[in-house]
């Protein structure tokens, strides 16, 4: 098992790796992750977003939550509260099947393992408790490190996959993956 689960003081659940704490997202948040998505970096992923977009997208997560028992988590650090990504699986209406996603905020948080860790973590507490046996990744076709990421997850290309961008690349997991 690659997490430890715990529940937040509204049994929500809390999943932590050896370096990582998986926990519900909060509209506090918005702040942080803003850095991320209305910036370049987030080319790739569908952004920049305006404040606006950003607090759409968030509340989306959290009817996600209501509505699934499941969607994006914020990864923090232990010890800390702060938020440094969001990552895990989430379902939004635009969506044929859940997707698992990702996103670290800060460039200095890349190249550590810490997406793998905490992607790992969400795809196997998604898989033990949703009932789903398959999830997807649409990956642009530049974002070549996400395409790493895919494999290490144990994801291969599914050129049947439905997809949300005509040259999407579409990665495909299944219960019982590799990490």
């Amino acid at each position: 098992m690659t997490y430890r689960l715990f529940q937040d003081e509204h049994c929500g659940p809390v999943l932590e790796t050896e370096r990582l704490r998986l926990r519900m997202p909060t509209l506090d948040d918005i702040v942080p992750s803003y850095r991320f998505w209305s910036s370049d970096r987030s080319h790739l992923m569908g952004g920049p977003w305006t404040m606006d977009q950003l607090a759409a997208e968030t509340q989306g997560l959290l009817d996600q939550w209501q509505k699934h028992g499941f969607s994006l988590f914020t990864v923090t650090f232990h010890g800390s509260d702060d938020g440094i990504g969001g990552i895990g699986p989430f379902f939004p209406e635009t969506h044929p099947e859940p997707e698992l996603g990702w996103s670290l905020w800060d460039a200095v948080n890349e190249g550590k393992g810490l997406a793998h860790e905490a992607a790992a973590a969400a795809r196997d507490w998604f898989f033990a408790t949703s009932g789903y046996k398959t999830a997807i990744s649409f990956t642009d076709p530049r974002n070549h490190r996400s395409h790493r990421l895919c494999e290490r997850l144990g994801g291969v290309v599914d050129p049947t996959a439905p997809v949300q961008e005509p040259d999407d690349v579409v990665y495909r997991y299944h219960f019982g993956g590799q990490t």
